[in-house]
Order: structure tokens, then sequence, then C-alpha cells
């Protein structure tokens, strides 16, 4: 018997579909953000931390933190942690 697995969509065009894990630290995370839990210049969780709050893998979580700096929502310094980007002072006011 042979059994494939199909990818994981980025984005799954149906709601009830599978969901790859980070997307779901990803959707979390960003709304987090976005609605002021996190506050400009204050630390997100590190990834031990996510790994605890989402049962997932050090990997995933970080996969969701590279998209989260990729997106221009948070600064990362080695050794220092994720911050959260004042926004507004980018000229992104209302993103």
């Amino acid at each position: 018997m042979v059994v494939y697995a199909l990818p994981m969509p980025d984005t799954p065009s149906d709601p009830h579909a599978p969901r790859a894990p980070y997307m779901e630290v990803l959707a979390v995370l960003t709304a987090e953000i976005k609605t002021g839990k996190y506050a400009p210049g204050e630390l997100i969780p590190s990834d031990a931390a996510l790994c605890a709050r989402f049962g997932v893998a050090r990997e995933t979580a970080r996969r969701a933190v590279k998209i989260l700096r990729e997106r221009g929502l948070i600064r990362t310094e080695w050794g220092r942690g994720s911050r959260v980007v004042d926004r507004s002072v980018d000229g992104a006011e209302g993103a």
C-alpha cells in the first residue's frame, strides 16, 4: 500500500482544510500585534514560549517569527529577542 502525503497549502481555500501549524502561530501573533496586546517596542514571546503555548516544534515557531519579521511587524536582535516595530514611525500608520 502506497500512501501519498499532500502538501499543506499556504492559504487554504476551504476553511475546514488542514492548516500548516506555523500559520496558526502566525495568525494569532499578527492579530495580537495589530490589536495592541504587544505594544511597539515590547518583546513578543520567545521561541520556547511559543512552542509551549501552541504545542509546536521550535522550527515551526521560528518560521512564524521569520514571516512576522519579513512583513515588518517585528525586529529581532540576536540574544535580545524580537520586538514589535512602531509602524507609525515608519509612515505606515493605519496599516
